[in-house]
């Protein structure tokens, strides 16, 4: 895995979601970043400035302030508007961030904020389908059960009278603190699964679930896990550049996104195909 020096002119993206969600953090990652670098501070309201922000970088080095999403939603543009090559991103994760941590990102504002001003740029692979859809750090089918997150902000808030203001806030606290209810996975699939060309399991053997995973060198890793009866079953595990699957309405989770249903998705691996800033390798 390549690694690039870094731009010290930095354009500092903060999501409108973390700041909602938690100001703190963002402050203190625009505080360490100003202080070791000169940014640009940009704070878009919704996707659309989000992206003319990007868009808009010049020969600064972006950095997102933000979650999973902020950053998939970040090499998803930079992909599409064939950028991607010449733009090496940095992140400082703020709210849901398993995804940057899985890539290599500290976790915590400081260190992370830290790594963007000392770290380099690592060239990592990429997921890429025929619809131009990105993946980072795998996909899977079924798509796992995940909890529903309790609605960021409701529709519209009560106005003009104090009591009922405080009400409002009562209930949304409430309503935060309660479990989010969990959906479980469908059942098992009938999937054809092939990797560049030959099928790994067809349609008449049932399948739990199929994982894939951008590995390295233009590899991706993927494993089938067949339907157990009585004792589990073996996974079957293949490596290759291309990974087609198909089947009747199948979804599948991409990162941080549940997408589908599709019929058939193809996706290849694109080597060393964006670049992320990681704490640099020492000894």
């Amino acid at each position: 895995m390549a690694t690039f020096a870094t731009s010290d002119q930095l354009l500092v993206i903060i999501d409108p979601a973390s700041r909602e969600r938690d100001g703190e953090s963002v402050r203190i990652a625009k505080d360490v970043l100003s202080a070791g670098a000169t940014t640009k501070v940009c704070l878009p309201e919704g996707p659309e400035e989000f992206a003319r922000a990007l868009g808009r970088r010049g020969s600064r080095r972006p950095v997102v302030v933000g979650d999973d999403r902020a950053l998939v939603r970040a090499v998803t543009l930079l992909h599409r508007r064939r950028e991607l090559t010449g733009c090496g991103l940095a992140v400082v994760p703020v709210g849901g961030a398993a995804l940057a941590e899985s890539l290599g990102v500290p976790a915590g504002a400081v260190a992370a904020a830290r790594a963007v001003l000392e770290g380099r740029e690592r060239r990592l692979d990429l997921l890429v389908d025929e619809s131009d859809g990105v993946v980072l750090g795998g996909l899977g089918i079924p798509p796992a059960p995940v909890r529903q997150p309790v609605p960021h902000q409701m529709e519209a808030q009560p106005s003009g009278r104090p009591w009922l203001r405080t009400t409002y806030r009562s209930l949304v606290r409430t309503l935060a603190a309660r479990p989010s209810p969990v959906v479980p996975a469908p059942g098992p699939s009938r999937l054809r699964v092939q990797v560049d060309g030959e099928t790994v399991v067809d349609l008449d053997e049932p399948v739990e679930a199929v994982s894939v995973t951008p590995g390295a060198c233009g590899v991706a890793r993927v494993e089938v896990r067949p339907l157990s009866v009585g004792a589990a079953a073996t996974p079957l595990l293949v490596s290759g550049t291309t990974v087609t699957v198909t089947g009747a309405d199948f979804r599948y989770r991409a990162d941080a996104h549940v997408s589908g249903p599709v019929r058939r998705r193809t996706w290849r691996v694109v080597e060393g195909a964006w670049g992320l800033t990681l704490p640099a390798i020492t000894g």
